[in-house]
């Protein structure tokens, strides 16, 4: 690969996606080189909407970096005109709308791909394109709720729990932004498009796989219970967030040196080889002993001189940070995986870049999200080479979005 060059450079994604699924994939292209294209309706995308909410358009600006701006009206008849034309020059496109939304418009993949055999039509939903439940209203939560997420999250003597994040969302962004890749792969091979779909209850199976473990093991009658912080198979020991005198410390031990290093780390050099401890198996059955053990010593210790400590004799170990300690992390700074950014609509902030890193390829720019309908001019004159006298029409007809005017 030309070290000039970055790894999608010369791509064209319509990114139609709202809030964050599809939205994250087209920003994994975005800041890989692609040209993005960031198509939302004349009052913009739901995500947008929610500027009215202190910090509601802060994820807004974080997942539409690097993107141009368009606003148009798909059920305008104008304003479909404009959208067939970008995809006929179109490599991409992707969306996550409810099923069946694109086919009621006319614009369903098959549409899609007989005008343009070259493009990658790429579909994110909650449930998927197909099955009973295609047409199941999906909210991270409530797919959360549906994946076992939540009944495996929390404690055995809670209520299901959902993750504090909205990780069925990025889980279903991030798979989707492999199926595209191995779709453009494939149309190297073959110089043929294709049509690739990711539902959020699928990619999310995998996370269950010490829950399933512990299922098919045998190790409970019924249900595995909710296991709090401990591992959810309850198959290792230590393996919890224990206290610190200044907050918590997440600590797991994953070999028997591990273990021995733990106990040298706390001063117990004389439980190396005891029998209640001296294998994982062994630790397990005596999971309450082990954690008061290691209760006791963090509970004495900061986070700061546990980190210190763990680190120094070799034990997977992390403090519990807060997330101002997260946006101020110095190695993500370091790294470039997060900047302080004063954006033009949300002020000062921290955004993030990709955190996929391609040797060769040249750190991205950084474009703060665009305004809504930003750059009309630079996709309607620059790429389709509409005259001033034809987007004015176009205005006219209402295809449009509302016209920028620069802040």
């Amino acid at each position: 690969m030309d070290a000039l060059q970055r790894p999608l450079e010369g791509l064209l994604i319509l990114d139609l996606g709202h809030i964050y699924q599809a939205p994250y994939c087209a920003f994994l292209m975005a800041m890989a080189g692609a040209t993005v294209i960031k198509i939302e309706p004349p009052n913009g995308e739901p995500l947008r909407r929610r500027s009215a909410v202190a910090g509601g358009s802060v994820p807004q600006a974080m997942l539409n970096s690097n993107k141009l701006g368009l606003s148009l009206d798909l059920k305008n008849p104008k304003g479909q005109e404009v959208f067939l034309r970008l995809v006929d020059r179109a490599d991409v496109l992707i969306e996550n709308f409810s099923p069946g939304a694109m086919e009621r418009l006319g614009l369903g993949h098959r549409v899609l791909r007989e005008r343009n055999p070259r493009l990658i039509y790429a579909c994110a939903s909650g449930y998927g394109q197909t099955g009973p439940d295609r047409n199941r209203l999906a909210m991270d939560l409530t797919v959360q709720a549906a994946a076992g997420i939540m009944h495996t999250t929390g404690f055995p003597d809670g209520p299901p729990t959902k993750a504090g994040p909205t990780v069925c969302d990025f889980l279903g962004g991030t798979h989707l932004y492999g199926a595209v890749m191995t779709a453009l792969f494939a149309r190297e091979r073959t110089g043929k498009g294709g049509y690739v779909e990711v539902a959020m209850q699928d990619a999310a199976y995998a996370t269950l796989a010490s829950a399933i473990g512990m299922h098919f093991g045998g190790k409970t009658d019924g249900l595995p219970p909710r296991t709090g912080n401990s591992h959810a198979g309850l198959a290792m020991a230590p393996y919890n967030v224990y206290p610190a005198s200044d907050g918590w410390i997440a600590i797991i031990v994953v070999t028997e040196e591990h273990w021995d290093r733990l106990l040298r780390a706390m001063g117990q050099d004389a439980l190396i080889g005891d029998a209640r401890f001296r294998s994982n198996p062994d630790r397990v059955k005596h999971m309450a002993a082990v954690d008061a053990l290691v209760t006791a010593w963090t509970s004495r210790h900061t986070r700061a001189e546990l980190e210190s400590l763990t680190r120094q004799k070799g034990v997977p170990a992390a403090p519990v940070r807060t997330l101002e300690e997260v946006l101020e992390d110095p190695g993500m700074h370091e790294r470039g995986m997060l900047r302080w950014v004063d954006h033009p609509e949300v002020g000062r902030v921290v955004l993030p870049a990709t955190p996929l890193r391609i040797e060769g390829a040249p750190p991205p720019d950084f474009v703060p999200s665009p305004f809504l309908n930003q750059h009309e001019g630079d996709v309607l004159t620059g790429i389709l080479g509409l005259a001033d006298e034809e987007r004015e029409a176009l205005r006219e007809a209402g295809a449009l979005g509302p016209r920028f005017a620069p802040r």
